[in-house]
């Protein structure tokens, strides 16, 4: 069996943007766009309970009927405080893009990457890679590529 020398890896490479006016509008019209979607299906939620409350006032009383309006209620409310949830956490990015300053570098997330290593090399090093981008184009490759 021969000695192996060499192997394929896969490491988390990380990608930074250089905060400029083109991303900030980018990022914010996301966000806010993402606070209208979660608007409207708040609204939704809120159209589908008052349809079927309608429909279910209608029966005749019983205790079957309290239950079943008590758990879309229940059901609702869940489903609007995970909404509400969503919207806090946009909210605090949308704050957060709001103040961040012309040239800052910030972290925009992580892609997959594969590598190839041999036997004496240093693993850390080659683990550790950044990827900085202006608009979109790459300005800098930092780390053992």
């Amino acid at each position: 069996m021969a000695d192996i020398t060499e192997l394929m890896l896969k490491r988390a490479v990380n990608i930074k943007v250089i905060v400029t006016p083109r991303w900030k509008d980018e990022t914010l019209q996301i966000l806010q766009s993402q606070i209208n979607q979660i608007d409207t299906r708040t609204q939704q939620i809120d159209g589908q309970v008052q349809r079927a409350m309608t429909e279910l006032k209608k029966q005749p009383p019983s205790p079957q009927l309290t239950e079943q309006i008590s758990s879309i209620q229940f059901q609702a409310n869940e489903e609007k405080s995970k909404l509400l949830d969503q919207k806090n956490q946009i909210l605090t990015q949308l704050t957060q893009v709001q103040t961040l300053e012309m040239e800052q570098e910030v972290n925009q997330g992580q892609l997959d990457g594969y590598f190839t290593v041999q036997v004496g090399e240093n693993l850390i090093e080659k683990m550790q890679v950044d990827v900085v981008v202006r608009d979109g184009v790459v300005q800098e490759l930092r780390g053992i590529i």
